[in-house]
């Protein structure tokens, strides 16, 4: 008969992983209201991904974490440089390409067993596209 063993590691796994599917719920929520390419699922698969390699390289190899920690973040800067559009002079989509290497880092942190941590930079991943943007204003020297 099969038996459903859950020890240390499998509830640390089901709080973590589950923490990455709230975090990237949210963070991927607030990138898809503002209509950008990058939304709930990537942001959910980037955070879960990054947690599950971080996880699973500490309980195979506890030597290597930094080796594995630094392919994590290459990874995801090349997912998230294949968003940035070049249109004319303009650039779009730095935010969203930031966005998933902060959600991978995020991940990592929750791979590492730092929750609050993990929580707390969700939370500003939230926030800070939403702080409002000081734009140049184009003073025209013929109407003074």
């Amino acid at each position: 008969m099969f038996e459903l063993f859950i020890g240390d590691i499998e509830i640390k796994f089901i709080i973590s992983m589950l923490l990455a599917v709230v975090l990237g719920y949210l963070i991927g929520a607030e990138r898809e209201s503002r209509g950008k390419d990058a939304g709930i699922s990537t942001h959910i698969f980037v955070i879960s991904g990054a947690m599950l390699f971080t996880l699973l390289s500490g309980m195979v190899d506890p030597a290597s974490k930094s080796r594995i920690a630094a392919q994590i973040v290459t990874g995801i800067g090349f997912l998230g440089a294949g968003l940035i559009l070049k249109e004319g002079t303009s650039v779009k989509n730095l935010t969203t390409a930031a966005s998933l290497w902060f959600a991978g880092a995020i991940g990592m942190s929750i791979g590492f067993g730092f929750y609050v941590v993990a929580i707390l930079a969700g939370l500003v991943a939230i926030v800070v596209p939403r702080i409002p943007h000081v734009k140049n204003k184009k003073i025209d020297l013929f109407d003074a």
